[in-house]
């Protein structure tokens, strides 16, 4: 009986339901990790087409894991990423775009 009325946090934090997500997991890394990189890069304006990039493929890959998502945890995280992907995205099309000037 209490075990019934206790939840299962042997997984991670925010991971409810104790089973391992594989595919969330690498979303959620991937856009973090491109989130970062657009976000820093940001800062350099000759580096608008790394920043772009990264931003665009940040939002790409955030917005499916946001589909796939199961626990708060992969949410959180996928939130953050897409946050700083999106941002690096607007400063690096303000700063020169996808393709450089060329279009």
């Amino acid at each position: 009986m209490a075990q019934a009325l206790q939840p299962n946090t042997a997984g991670s934090l925010f991971a409810s339901d104790g089973k391992t997500h594989p595919l969330p997991d690498i979303l959620m890394a991937v856009t973090l990790v491109l989130g970062l990189l657009s976000f820093i890069t940001a800062f350099s304006p000759g580096l608008h087409l790394l920043t772009s990039w990264a931003g665009l493929v940040g939002i790409v890959t955030g917005a499916y894991g946001q589909w796939v998502s199961v626990t708060t945890r992969e949410r959180f995280g996928l939130i953050l990423g897409l946050g700083a992907s999106g941002v690096g995205l607007l400063i690096g099309m303000s700063n020169g775009g996808l393709f450089g000037g060329l279009f």
